[in-house]
């Protein structure tokens, strides 16, 4: 009786989202990617009218990125639930997907970068192509950053599901499933922060 209310303690502790250390380390963490971007947007708009600079059109790439993003958003929510459903060989696929996807958006945000480099637009053109390759620096930053945990799950998944045993004991642990829980939420949050740059760097160059 008594190993059984340990047990139940100890699952409650992973299955309560919102006071698991882990999950306040991530809250933070998100807090302060919002704070840097809302504060550098902030300047961007505040330095384009102080100094009434040009705009600058977004590379149609940074459309096309959206895209793959928005696919990797949903290759990893599609992993979140094959987990969920024990599914060992969707779980992996979904997983090597948005890695896949990701390393696709950091090569495509580089040639990006190269199409305004031969249209002569560089860091130090004007605020308006500084400002665009910080904020778009700052996220290619936080994605790579996010990187080495998908490949850290892809790994362990790869390495513990061998047999029906050690299937059940990866899936029934409620440490990787929190983990992965806040991997999927730290991914949708890039995914949806490089949608509002997209948006705000396409209204800053229509509105003149």
């Amino acid at each position: 009786m008594q190993q059984t209310k340990q047990q139940e303690s100890h699952y409650s502790e992973y299955d309560n989202l919102a006071f698991h250390p882990w999950n306040v380390m991530l809250m933070l963490t998100l807090f302060a990617i919002v704070a840097l971007f809302l504060a550098t947007s902030i300047a961007f708009i505040y330095n384009r009218v102080q100094n009434d600079t040009g705009t600058l059109a977004i590379p149609w790439l940074f459309g096309f990125n959206t895209l793959i993003l928005l696919g990797s958003s949903w290759t990893m929510w599609r992993a979140k639930k094959a987990y969920e459903g024990d599914n060992t060989s969707l779980y992996q696929r979904c997983l090597l997907a948005t890695i896949f996807l990701s390393l696709l958006f950091l090569g495509m945000q580089f040639v990006a970068w190269s199409q305004l480099f031969a249209q002569n637009v560089f860091v130090n053109t004007n605020n308006s192509a500084s400002y665009l390759y910080v904020l778009s620096g700052l996220h290619f930053a936080h994605v790579i950053a996010g990187l080495p945990f998908l490949i850290l799950f892809l790994r362990a998944a790869r390495l513990q599901m061998k047999e029906p045993v050690t299937v059940l004991v990866y899936f029934s642990d409620p440490e990787k499933r929190l983990k992965l829980r806040l991997l999927s939420i730290y991914w949708h949050f890039l995914d949806a922060l490089w949608v509002f740059l997209v948006l705000f760097l396409l209204a800053n160059y229509l509105i003149r």
